[in-house]
């Protein structure tokens, strides 16, 4: 297993992002070759993505911001394919999103997870992340 800064926007990861996000949540819309260029190109962005040898079976996105208060991290929109879970590929991708978050200066590490996906609001709390309670407000434009 290899866990990777995508540098480049590819056909071959426009191809496994748009069967991984589905399964991340089937609601999304279909990514596009331009949306995926702008994640890359974006400095704050860091999209990391987990080879098996054979093609692309996990990704994940950490974006790194400073407020006033804080420098953090936000760990975002991690997947790891149906065929893929239960290998420790999830665990190992969030803990290189951590490495990330740390050498980019981040104080502090959060993410979101629905409530129906148990494995990964199991592994969160394992791995040191604690549950906040909080109102997650959300205005689409």
């Amino acid at each position: 297993m290899r866990i990777e800064a995508a540098t480049e926007a590819t056909q071959e990861l426009l191809e496994a992002l748009t069967a991984l996000l589905p399964q991340l949540n089937p609601k999304l819309k279909p990514l596009t070759m331009e949306r995926l260029s702008n994640v890359i190109s974006d400095p704050a962005t860091t999209l990391l993505v987990v080879s098996d040898g054979v093609g692309i079976v996990g990704a994940a996105a950490v974006l790194v911001y400073a407020t006033p208060a804080f420098v953090k991290a936000r760990i975002e929109d991690v997947v790891v394919d149906e065929h893929s879970r239960g290998q420790g590929v999830g665990e190992a991708l969030v803990r290189r999103c951590i490495e990330v978050a740390r050498e980019r200066g981040a104080e502090i590490v959060e993410l979101q997870s629905a409530r129906w996906r148990e494995v990964a609001n199991r592994l969160y709390p394992r791995m040191g992340f604690q549950l906040r309670e909080s109102n997650l407000y959300r205005l689409e434009l």
